[in-house]
Order: C-alpha cells, then structure tokens, then sequence
C-alpha cells in the first residue's frame, strides 16, 4: 500500500465506486487529473475525489488527501489508475478524479460515503445567499450620495 494511502477499500465498494463514477461521467460533471481534482477541490466545487492507489511517483497524488480533509470534501480510493480511467471513458490511466455534479450516481455515491464513514460537503448556495444579503458599506452609501447632489 502506497504511503499517500490513508484507509484500505474493500473490492466491492471500490468496484461500486468506479461504476458510480461511470455513471456520473455520463449524467454528471467531472474533472479529470490531479491538477484538475486540485483546483476543484480548492474553489470547493468537488464533492467527492477518487483517487488511485497505485500512482508512482506518489507525489503527484500525495497531496490530495490532506487537501480534501482540510475542505471537508470525502474521498475514496480505487486499486488502479488504469480502472480510473477506463471508468471516465479516456483511453489512458488517470491519476485522480473529482466530481462536482453527481448526476445520476447521487445516491450510489452518498451511500459509498456513509460506508466509509465521511460526510457529503454541504452545498455553496446557502453561502452565496448569505453573501448578497450584506448590507452595503459606507464606502457605498457615499457614492450613492455623490450621485444625488
């Protein structure tokens, strides 16, 4: 087991895992690669990242788990990167994936993460109403006020 390894997936959830992916590449959103699985995760649009166990050298991947924890998304691992990318329909492996619209695998998926024993992120719109409901700054009610003289 590579060291960026955190947790041992059984057979049939990681099987689980890459036909949910399957089926969220077709009805859903993904971002295919580490690169893409990073910034996903960093503008807090994934809402579950897999990534491969046996990515060499680790370093490409080996950042992705802590990232995840950080921003509360869940992940889960696949045994390859072959599978990964058979998975998403491309004809090379894939290091890593993130989904940021689950499609038709919603349900396959939250069931995956209640069994590894993480919780789903919550959604962003409640933050984004939050955000349009500031009041406006003084800077602001100064320029209105320019405005009318």
């Amino acid at each position: 087991m590579a060291s960026y390894v955190k947790f041992e997936v059984p057979k049939e959830i990681s099987d689980r895992v890459i036909n949910a992916v399957s089926v969220a590449k077709d009805t859903g959103k993904i971002r295919k690669g580490a690169n893409e699985a990073t910034k996903s995760i960093e503008s807090g649009k994934a809402k579950i990242v897999v990534i491969a166990a046996d990515v060499n050298p680790e370093e490409i991947v080996m950042h992705l788990p802590i990232l995840c924890e950080e921003k509360g998304v869940p992940f889960v691992y696949v045994p390859t990167k072959a599978e990964l990318g058979k998975a998403i329909g491309i004809a090379v492996s894939c290091a890593a994936i993130a989904i940021e619209d689950l499609g038709g695998a919603k349900g396959e998926i939250e069931d995956i993460v209640a069994k590894l024993g993480q919780k789903m992120p919550e959604s962003g719109k409640e933050e984004k109403k939050e955000q349009k409901e500031q009041k406006p700054t003084k800077l602001s009610k100064e320029k209105k006020g320019k405005k009318k003289e």
